[in-house]
């Protein structure tokens, strides 16, 4: 992954630097494929300065509208990456809020979504939100099981901590190219969010019969 930004903003690189650290937080540190990371994975930004408009400070509102833009194009090029992921037929976001910690939804966001079970659930269009809440359960965060809520697009499988029934409906609506997984783990006020793809026949297919 090779990811360029540039601008002819006025911003002096300190400052550019962290508003592009902000984004890739919130962007490319947020995809997941297969678990791996290439060597060459690299996001740069440059700015000339050359826009004419007065420079952008640090702590003003141009300064959280530049970083708020930079964030934006970040989310739409790594999801992107996710999209076009080997093999991938879906987009999923995992969503985890209610946690007690930001490092809890981060935790429990990224363990779902590396989850080969889980990962081949969301291919098959299958609700099995016991893979969720297990994948929640080895991820080392503090929770209770009793207070989860669990969500694929929408539709409501597990409310504190019970199946709803819905099982049904569920799969219906996990039949769209995009799937939002929406965990609630009613602890706390942090949230977080990643982004992955389902793992397909065509992923080992694709990764089995080629050299580099």
């Amino acid at each position: 992954m090779l990811s360029f930004f540039m601008t002819d903003a006025d911003i002096k690189a300190p400052l550019l630097a962290e508003a592009l650290k902000s984004a890739v937080n919130a962007s490319f540190n947020s995809i997941i494929v297969d678990n791996d990371t290439s060597t060459n994975d690299t996001v740069l930004a440059f700015a000339n300065g050359m826009s004419g408009a007065s420079e952008i400070k640090a702590g003003t509102k141009e300064f959280r509208e530049f970083t708020a833009l930079l964030t934006s194009l970040s989310v739409e090029l790594a999801q992107m990456i996710v999209r076009d992921g080997e093999g991938a037929t879906r987009l999923v976001e995992v969503e985890v809020k209610g946690a007690s910690t930001n490092e809890d939804a981060r935790k429990a966001g990224r363990t779902i979504a590396e989850s080969f079970l889980c990962k081949t659930a969301f291919f098959g269009g299958d609700p099995n939100w016991g893979r969720v809440m297990a994948a929640i359960g080895r991820s080392g965060i503090r929770m209770k099981e009793e207070k989860v809520t669990i969500e694929f697009n929408g539709v409501k499988v597990v409310e504190k901590g019970l199946d709803t029934g819905k099982e049904k409906e569920a799969a219906r609506a996990m039949k769209q190219d995009t799937l939002i997984v929406t965990v609630d783990l009613k602890s706390g006020r942090s949230a977080d969010r990643v982004w992955t793809s389902d793992l397909t026949y065509e992923y080992v297919k694709i990764n089995s019969a080629y050299r580099t």
